[in-house]
């Protein structure tokens, strides 16, 4: 079975604000790119925008490689912790995000791990450069 690398970031300008994200997929072996997706998504918080990112991210992997393991790593804590199970989601705009989160990708192949920012250079920028495509 294939193992894949989805990194995954959104964010907005303002909370709420022009909100965008971006996600990569990657072969954890050669830290190759395989899929990028980014996209403006209007004004949303940022939030929304990192569970947007997530969403994009999974469904790209499952493109690719539908019988895949995947390890999500994002620069959410809350996202991370929210889908790992770890915390309640307590937000009523955050529950229907995370239920189709939950769905794009084959739930029990999909392991979370939270890093740094400084770590998720790529699906920043790409989410920077989905909301300055959107101003």
């Amino acid at each position: 079975m294939r193992e894949l690398v989805v990194e995954a970031d959104g964010g907005s300008r303002g909370n709420p604000g022009p909100a965008g994200y971006g996600a990569v997929v990657l072969d954890p072996a050669t830290g190759e790119t395989l899929a990028e997706a980014a996209e403006y998504i209007g004004v949303a918080t940022n939030n929304v925008a990192e569970y947007k990112g997530l969403i994009a991210g999974l469904r790209a992997a499952l493109d690719l490689a539908p019988d895949a393991t995947v390890r999500v790593r994002m620069d959410s804590k809350l996202v991370v912790e929210q889908m790992s199970g770890r915390w309640k989601i307590k937000h009523p705009d955050m529950k229907p995000l995370a239920a189709e989160a939950a769905r794009a990708f084959p739930a029990d192949r999909v392991h979370y791990e939270w890093i740094p920012r400084e770590r998720n250079k790529h699906a920043d920028r790409l989410a920077n450069e989905a909301m300055d495509a959107g101003k």
